[in-house]
């Protein structure tokens, strides 16, 4: 016979009824911070932390914002491109007020990579291979792909072709503000138009832009 002894749980006096007004969340201002709101990494507390269940926190204290989503959705794809990961990715959400707000955000930064992901889980079952696999023999045979943004002390650009449309992207960051990043996405724009330019003159050359002092 056990004897083991139980403690009553005290029941709260709110159980099974509705929740004050005073007790819910503003969801309009809770949305509005976590796109407005900048957390600071010097700040422990506004940092991007992992629990048991992930990344917790509010947009009401910096602690779950548009910038935490934006750095982890970027965390995953430069895992995966270190890890040569090609398989597809599961995007997730529940019913929390900002779930809608953070899908928006992660696939701002992973839409480039849905497709091909799909593409990838597509290959894997027609032909039962790893697409990883696959990219090994190619680079074994044709060597690694050449890959490289053009970066100086107050910013960078990078641009790639569209691998869905007849297009290219140009990516760019700017340490000294948002009227210097618009300068630099114009001027790699010009650069870019210059650079396609050449390769239609001369197929197979590689253009070199020198931004030194530019950026």
């Amino acid at each position: 016979m056990s004897n083991a002894s139980y403690t009553a749980m005290k029941i709260s006096p709110l159980a099974g009824k509705p929740a004050e007004p005073a007790m819910l969340v503003n969801v309009p201002k809770l949305v509005t911070a976590y796109y407005t709101e900048i957390p600071d990494p010097a700040v422990s507390g506004q940092r991007v932390a992992f629990g048991t269940s992930g990344h917790r926190g509010s947009a009401l204290d910096k602690s779950f914002n548009e910038w935490h989503i934006l750095a982890i959705s970027q965390a995953i794809c430069l895992y995966r491109k270190q890890q040569e990961i090609a398989g597809p990715l599961y995007l997730g959400m529940d019913t929390h007020a900002l779930s809608a707000p953070a899908l928006a955000s992660a696939l701002e930064v992973l839409k480039d990579g849905m497709i091909p992901a799909l593409l990838a889980a597509e290959i894997t079952a027609q032909i039962g291979r790893d697409p990883g696999e696959i990219y090994q023999e190619l680079t074994r045979e044709f060597g690694e792909p050449l890959y490289d943004r053009v970066e100086a002390e107050s910013g960078w650009f990078a641009a790639r072709p569209s691998g869905t449309e007849d297009i290219y992207k140009i990516y760019a960051e700017s340490f000294r503000g948002e009227n210097h990043l618009h300068r630099i996405l114009e001027e790699a724009q010009s650069i870019v138009n210059d650079a396609l330019a050449a390769s239609a003159r001369q197929p197979g050359s590689l253009f070199e832009p020198n931004l030194k002092g530019k950026l």
